[in-house]
């Protein structure tokens, strides 16, 4: 399944009409509107791995070849970028993230640079001061295993409220997790939430207590709702033209971002209807600022009564697609929600947290195997990983092995053993993030131990030599939206005090980028339009600073995004 070597289907006529073209002078009425000129073109494409120009006419690529050869397209009215010999590859794909998620990370609090919980105690102090009696401060991105000092006082590692309490007395508090599968609570968005001391856990959840049985303020997967709903009750209050403009603003911010940075199609990992119809409204405006590829999440009474009805594919002149199915099985390894075969190694009294129940995933399944959807399931842990594919092997002999459905597990980040060469057998795609191995690699072995760390944590080149097709992303905003970051995590493993993390399974370079591009593609059914920089797909292309390809590896993080082309327009220039 891997696609370091593939076929390509016939291109179109547009293709044959553009290499014919390269053969004579160009007439005013074959100039292409942008030409990229003197450059180094990376175009994923075997049958033609590099260029120096490519001619772009209307949101399709029409040529790739000489500088020489495309200055035959250049008219009166082509826009030219000359190129300097940058390098150009196809527009990063991002191939597991949360779009709106993104926005709305652009306006709470930023806690992902905090190195104790005293500073974000701090910063909640700050806003406290500026906020309206009763206003909720939110912030996200806290990891208390990037913190310098272990708090005091603390339960299981994590801190207690009592101190950001005392920063924020009028105000209830939420700080999500850098993972987002647990948030931490003050007194006030505890009452306001109705969680006491006889609060049961829900299911797939946990309050998290002291010895005394008092809430600490931490709440681990599904019992985030208990606050979440609080919240949603100000959010209530909002008028539709307040929520709707608020919605727009979120969306703006993360297109932002996504083009800064060079990413020109998004597989959004799961959003209830309400957002599709959302993104629908957008892509009706043309005011989607990238591609969208769109996970569905919601229950399965309304996945069977209503997937027939918001299946699409290129709506909107190629900007939204929705064909595939969301669900989550278990939680995260920093959280300590991750579902293990064995129990945490810093935990022993938990093995994780199962946050939707097998049967509930089989009968997904079937919802899935009906309406011809992918299905896309999240699973951290290795036992997580193991009774997904246990279901997807089962779905998959009930309907007869079907050939080509290409679901997912998203993550995949923890694996027995005997279990990677089963991604290959199923053809069951691993969309994994590059970035979690070396955000997460130092205090992996104090989750899992050392041996299980070594043998299934992040195995992206025991994987790939299974035959399994990788997709790449950054799980944004759990780590931030940089191909580049992820890309040189993918290829060096290395982490921030400069050790190695499990240097064997690092890929390539080749085919790290590949697994951001026509990878992520294939895992989306868009290899035939996206991926690589071929005559006849869309023109959706990145300029990067430097060769990502033959820099030394430690200069890799310092490479820019100077332009991100969608769809034939420039829609991010750098200052550069």
């Amino acid at each position: 399944m891997t696609r370091r070597l593939r076929s390509w289907p016939a291109l179109p006529l547009l293709t044959l009409l553009a290499a014919s073209a390269c053969a004579e002078n160009t007439r005013d009425s074959d100039a292409a509107d942008l030409v990229l000129i003197d450059g180094k073109v990376v175009t994923m494409d075997p049958a033609l791995p590099e260029a120096e120009a490519v001619a772009i006419s209307g949101d399709l690529i029409v040529a790739v070849g000489s500088s020489e050869e495309i200055r035959e397209y250049v008219g009166p009215e082509t826009r030219t970028i000359e190129l300097d010999g940058r390098l150009v590859t196809p527009g990063f794909i991002e191939g597991h993230g949360h779009f709106m998620s993104l926005g709305e990370s652009k306006l709470v609090l930023d806690l992902t640079t905090a190195t104790s919980w005293e500073e974000i105690v701090a910063m909640v102090a700050d806003a406290a001061a500026e906020a309206a009696p009763g206003e909720w401060i939110l912030g996200r991105g806290w990891h208390q295993e990037k913190w310098t000092s272990l708090p005091s006082p603390s339960v299981e590692g994590n801190p207690v409220h009592t101190s950001l309490s005392a920063a924020s007395p009028a105000n209830p508090v939420g700080l999500t997790h850098a993972s987002g599968h647990a948030s931490f609570v003050n007194a006030q968005a505890l009452e306001l939430a109705g969680i006491t001391r006889e609060t049961p856990n829900p299911d797939g959840g946990e309050i998290v207590r002291d010895a005394s049985g008092t809430a600490t303020g931490l709440l681990r997967e599904t019992a985030q709702r208990l606050a979440d709903a609080a919240l949603a009750e100000v959010d209530s209050t909002l008028s539709p033209e307040e929520t709707r403009e608020r919605r727009r603003r979120i969306a703006q911010l993360a297109g932002e971002e996504a083009l800064a940075n060079g990413v020109t199609s998004f597989h959004d990992a799961g959003v209830p209807f309400a957002t599709i119809d959302f993104y629908r409204e957008l892509a009706d405006d043309g005011e989607l600022p990238v591609r969208l590829y769109v996970m569905v999440r919601e229950p399965n009474e309304a996945l069977a009564e209503q997937l027939p009805n918001y299946r699409l594919e290129g709506y909107g002149g190629g900007f939204l697609t929705v064909r595939s199915i969301k669900r989550q099985i278990d939680g995260a390894l920093g959280s300590h929600g991750a579902w293990l075969l064995e129990p945490y190694e810093d935990l022993p009294r938990s093995a994780g947290l199962n946050l939707e129940s097998v049967d509930d995933l089989e009968a997904t399944a079937q919802i899935a195997l009906e309406h011809s959807f992918q299905l896309n399931t999240h699973a951290i842990g290795d036992r997580a990983n193991r009774e997904v594919l246990d279901v997807y092997e089962r779905a998959f002999e009930s309907a007869g092995n079907p050939e080509d459905s290409r679901w997912r597990i998203e993550h995949a980040q923890h694996l027995h053993p005997s279990d990677i060469t089963r991604f290959g057998e199923l053809g069951v795609i691993a969309a994994m993030q590059g970035v979690h191995a070396t955000s997460d690699g130092s205090w992996v072995p104090d989750r899992i131990g050392a041996k299980r760390a070594e043998e299934g944590a992040y195995v992206w080149r025991s994987l790939l030599d299974a035959g399994v097709t990788i997709a790449n992303g950054t799980d944004v905003p759990v780590e931030r939206i940089d191909p580049i970051a992820n890309l040189y995590s993918t290829v060096a493993r290395r982490l921030a005090d400069g050790s190695v993390f499990h240097g064997d399974q690092r890929l390539t370079r080749e085919e790290a980028l590949e697994s951001y591009t026509i990878n992520n593609a294939f895992a989306a059914f868009e290899e035939d339009l996206k991926g690589s920089i071929t005559p006849g797909k869309l023109a959706d292309l990145v300029v990067l600073s430097q060769d990502l390809l033959t820099i030394p590896e430690e200069a890799i993080p310092a490479t820019r995004v100077l332009y991100t082309i969608v769809g034939g327009a420039v829609r991010y220039a750098s200052d550069e």
